[in-house]
């Protein structure tokens, strides 16, 4: 069976540095990316001898992505995952956020990720599949109690829409497509107290992403493979 190939953007620790490992685990060979050089990333790729290739890039920086376009055009990825979040504090909400949080979060969360899928559409085959990590937290459906992390929430809920206006654009485009909710997890930014580890969400995450390979169209899915409402 041919390797496959898989570009995970965001990979620097965390859900993203999971999956990378996750994916390498299962045989894979994996580009990963980071903002900055060195770190957990760097040291992973030390343990696997050449599956695993280290790249930089500011996904906020459209001139960073273009540079790594370049570099890769060459490239044929059977998957590429965009992983991107970050956060405020938790008890903000749009009377009492800055406008500088609010835009900071909007675009990492969710211009800079679909930005990524646009330039980087072309280096995936008609067989493969682009994902992006989104959120349970993203749920409009399932938004009737109070939890916090309001903007958070509706950075999610942006980028699950940009990403069904891009399928709905692309209708007749056979490439996977989907968001993946990783469950809560012990990250920076789900804190100690949640429920998942990251080898827990990552190995599920992974196994749906490997069982949707050919699927087709667009899914919101969470790491057990269950669809999430809209």
């Amino acid at each position: 069976m041919a390797t496959k190939n898989a570009l995970v953007v965001g990979a620097s620790r965390g859900l993203g540095l999971g999956l990378t490992t996750r994916l390498l685990e299962r045989g894979w060979r994996v580009t990963a990316t980071s903002r900055h050089a060195g770190g957990d990333l760097e040291a992973l790729a030390t343990q696997w001898d050449g599956a695993l290739t280290v790249e930089t890039v500011d996904t906020n920086d459209a001139a960073s992505v273009d540079v790594l376009h370049k570099r890769l055009s060459d490239k044929v990825f059977d998957l590429i995952f965009v992983n991107a979040g970050i956060t405020h504090d938790r008890w903000e909400t749009v009377a009492d956020v800055s406008t500088e949080t609010f835009d900071r979060v909007m675009v990492t969360n969710a211009l800079s990720p679909m930005r990524f899928v646009e330039r980087f559409r072309d280096l995936v085959p008609a067989t493969g599949t682009i994902g992006v990590m989104s959120s349970g937290q993203g749920s409009i459906t399932n938004n009737t109690r109070v939890t916090g992390w309001e903007i958070y929430r509706a950075s999610k809920s942006a980028l699950n829409q940009l990403m069904r206006s891009f399928a709905a654009r692309t209708s007749d485009d056979p490439r996977t497509l989907l968001l993946m909710a990783p469950g809560w997890v012990k990250t920076d930014l789900g804190g100690s107290d949640a429920a998942l580890t990251v080898d827990e969400s990552t190995r599920g995450v992974a196994d749906v992403l490997e069982a949707q390979a050919g699927a087709g169209g667009l899914q919101f899915l969470d790491y057990r493979g269950q669809t999430v409402p809209w």
